[in-house]
C-alpha cells in the first residue's frame, strides 16, 4: 500500500473494472462509489488501470483511487491477481471498514475471507462471469465455469447484502438459492441534461448505436440490418465504440463484406460527455441485443437505453424480458424480436418514415426516466441499502 493511505477508511468500494473509462460500468461505478463515500467522507476506491492512469490518487472529500495495473494477458490469472491485491489493500483497514461494496466475484471473494472482518459486505450483480465468459473467452472450459460458478455461489452466500440493477438478474440469483430477502433492486439511471451540441462532422440524419462489441450486443444483426435501408441514400450509422478500435475488426471487416462500410461513421472511447451529443442528435437510438443466455438468463440493465431515452431519442431495441423493464413498445420506441435483421431494418424503415410519432417517442421516453430512473433516485436506494447494514456486525 501506498504510504499516503488514510489512516481510518471506513469504505471501500472494489472493481474489477478500468475507471474511469468510455464503457457504461465506470459511469455506474462512478455514481455508486459517491453515494457510498458521501455517507463516510471518503474512503478507497479500487480498480483496473493502465495506460496513462496513476496507481494512486487522492481526490476531494477524503477518496483516495488505487488502480491494478499488472498487464497479465490471460483472463483468470489476471483476475486472481486483482483479488491478490484486493486483499492487500483491504488488510490495513480491517480495523475501521464499516462497508465494503464489490462489483465482482474476484473483489468479493478477499473481501469476504479476511479473517475476523467488522465490516459489512454489498456484492453487486451486475452479471455473472459463469455465464459471460463462454461469450467472451470461448476457450474456457466447462469444468472452470463450474469453478467459477461456486465462486460465485460462496460469494452470494457470504455476502450481507445483494445490489441488483434488474429483476431478471434478481430471478437468475432467486434460482441460484439467493434469498429473496437479501436481493435489493437498485436500478441504473441516467441524467436528464439540456440537450448537448451536435458534434462536429455529424451526418444530417443517423442512427446511433452506443456501447461495446461483445457479440451479445448484436452489433453484427445491426449491420445487417442497416444493408437492408441501402436506398435510403442519406442514412448513415454511427457507432460509437466504448471499447478500443482494434476490437472492432471483425465488424468493421463484416461492414466492408455488406456493402455499408462507407455508411458507417466510426467514433471509438470517447467521453461520456461527447456521446451525449451524438446521442441527442440521433434520429434513433438502436440497442440490438441477442437472444442468448447473458442477456435472457442472466439478464442486463443495458444503460445506452436510459442514456437514449434521458436524451429524448427514441429507441428500437431487442424485446427482452430486462429491456422490458425499462422501456415500453410503442410508448418510448420499438421493441423487435432479437436476431432478426430484417424485422429490424423494417422497423426502423417505419418509424424514419413518421419523424414526429417518433419524437413524441423520444419524449415519453425522456419523461420515463425523469419520474423514477435518474441517478439520485437510484442513489436513494442504495443509500437504503446502506441503511439496513448499519445495525452492530458480529465479528466472524
Amino acid at each position: 500500500m501506498s504510504s499516503e493511505t488514510p489512516a481510518a477508511v471506513r469504505a471501500a468500494y472494489f472493481a474489477f473494472d478500468r475507471f474511469p473509462s468510455s464503457k457504461g460500468s465506470a459511469v455506474h461505478i462512478g455514481h455508486m462509489a459517491a453515494e457510498l463515500f458521501a455517507r463516510f467522507d471518503g474512503g478507497l476506491l479500487g480498480v483496473l488501470g493502465g495506460g496513462p492512469l496513476p496507481r494512486y490518487q487522492r481526490e476531494a472529500g477524503g477518496i483516495e483511487i488505487a488502480r491494478f495495473g499488472e498487464q497479465i494477458p490471460n483472463f483468470l490469472d489476471r483476475a486472481e491477481a486483482f483479488s491478490r491485491w484486493v486483499a492487500a489493500h483491504v488488510e490495513p483497514h480491517r480495523e475501521t471498514l464499516r462497508i465494503c461494496h464489490v462489483r465482482d466475484p474476484w473483489s468479493a471473494l478477499p473481501v469476504l475471507a479476511l479473517p475476523g472482518r467488522g465490516y459489512r459486505v454489498v456484492y453487486e450483480v451486475n452479471g455473472l462471469p459463469s455465464v459471460e465468459l463462454v461469450h467472451t473467452h470461448p476457450s474456457v472450459t466447462p469444468a472452470t465455469l463450474a469453478k467459477i460458478a461456486d465462486l460465485e455461489r460462496l460469494c452470494l452466500e457470504g455476502a450481507d447484502a445483494v445490489v441488483v440493477p434488474s429483476r431478471v438478474i434478481a430471478g437468475a440469483l432467486s434460482r441460484r438459492g439467493v434469498p429473496e430477502t437479501k436481493v435489493h433492486l437498485v436500478p441504473n439511471g441516467a441524467d436528464v441534461a439540456a440537450a448537448a451540441p451536435r458534434p462536429d462532422g455529424a451526418p444530417e440524419r443517423y442512427l446511433v448505436y452506443v456501447g461495446a462489441l461483445q457479440p451479445w450486443q448484436g452489433v453484427d444483426v445491426l449491420l445487417r440490418a442497416f444493408a437492408r435501408l441501402a436506398d435510403l441514400t442519406d442514412l448513415r450509422l454511427v457507432i460509437c465504440s466504448s471499447v478500443p478500435e482494434r476490437r472492432a475488426r471483425p465488424l468493421r471487416r463484416l461492414a466492408e463484406r455488406l456493402g455499408v462500410a462507407d455508411r458507417l461513421l466510426w467514433r471509438f472511447t470517447l467521453p461520456h460527455a461527447e456521446v451525449a451529443g451524438w446521442l441527442a442528435g440521433a434520429a434513433i437510438s438502436v440497442a440490438p441485443l441477442t437472444a442468448c443466455a447473458r442477456n435472457l438468463d442472466q439478464g442486463c440493465a443495458p444503460l445506452k437505453i436510459l442514456e437514449s431515452m434521458a436524451a429524448g431519442v427514441p429507441v428500437v431495441a431487442s424485446d427482452l424480458p430486462a429491456v422490458r423493464e425499462i422501456m415500453a413498445d410503442r410508448e418510448h420506441g420499438r421493441l423487435v424480436a432479437p436476431d432478426r435483421p430484417a424485422e429490424l431494418a423494417r422497423v426502423l424503415r417505419v418509424l424514419l418514415e413518421y419523424p414526429d410519432a417518433a419524437r413524441a417517442m423520444g419524449e415519453r421516453g425522456r419523461q420515463r426516466i425523469l419520474a423514477d430512473l435518474t441517478w439520485p433516485a437510484s442513489r436513494a436506494r442504495l443509500s437504503a441499502v446502506y441503511d439496513s447494514l448499519t445495525s452492530p456486525v458480529v465479528r466472524r
